[in-house]
């Protein structure tokens, strides 16, 4: 089963920097998108690459947030959001049921400038980690998706500078943790202990170009899973938005 996460900054302005080539070529049995910033309306008209089925889950403010999940396999049921009215206005979760596990795409909130909505992030962290086990109680779950936040220092080019910043907090690190100690897997971090393997760039600064970067797009997996990770991976070739895609592979 191969999975693929990416935060497109915009479905719309990603449809012409090359969105539906890079979805064909992946091959991927489910593509979740974070940041589509537009409602099922707005991109009735395009032609998806085939076999996909498609579910939308847009925030109630137009143009902003919104997720978006993509399948080949039929899914036994999709459900948006995480239960949570005080949560859900802003279309940040789908979650898709399989034979053998739940996949959800995930937008986790930005803290914003000078942590100016860390409340409501820390809220949510814990809102999304309460769902996750509600539904490991049933079978194995991978939550996926930009998850605003660096781990730890390897996850970001600069963390000294970048210290109580939105995405290196204390806090959002904790809540972090918070999924580690929960039991859920960084899947990357199995493949790949080095440095300088980042999903998100400024765009100022040429900071793409120097991988001047932060790892904050995931694949966080059920303990359960971990026999039949294959691999884990991040894909910064791809262009057509200040993210780049993250993928896992289950045996």
């Amino acid at each position: 089963m191969k999975l693929l996460s990416w935060n497109v900054n915009g479905v719309r302005a990603a449809l012409g920097k090359g969105l539906l080539d890079w979805m064909t070529a992946s091959q991927a049995d489910v593509i979740c998108l974070q940041e589509v910033k537009a409602l099922a309306g707005d991109v009735q008209g395009v032609v998806w690459p085939k076999g996909y089925e498609l579910f939308w889950n847009a925030a109630e403010k137009k143009g902003y947030s919104g997720t978006a999940l993509f399948t080949r396999k039929r899914p036994l049921a999709v459900t948006n959001g995480l239960g949570s009215p005080a949560h859900d206005a802003e279309g940040r979760a789908v979650t898709a049921e399989f034979e053998d596990c739940y996949v959800v795409g995930v937008y986790v909130p930005n803290a914003q400038p000078e942590l100016a909505r860390i409340g409501f992030r820390q809220e949510w962290d814990r809102a999304l980690l309460a769902y996750a086990k509600k539904l490991e109680k049933k079978k194995p779950v991978v939550f996926c998706g930009d998850l605003n936040v660096a781990h730890e220092e390897i996850d970001l080019a600069r963390p000294k500078e970048n210290v109580g910043n939105p995405g290196f907090s204390d806090q959002e690190r904790a809540g972090f943790r918070d999924f580690l100690a929960a039991g859920f897997i960084d899947t990357f971090r199995e493949f790949e202990q080095g440095p300088a393997h980042y999903s998100w760039w400024t765009y100022r600064a040429g900071a793409r170009e120097r991988n001047i970067g932060w790892r904050i797009d995931y694949h966080l997996a059920s303990a359960a899973l971990k026999p039949r990770l294959k691999h884990a991976w991040i894909e910064p070739k791809v262009m057509g938005s200040d993210h780049c895609p993250v993928g896992l592979e289950l045996k």
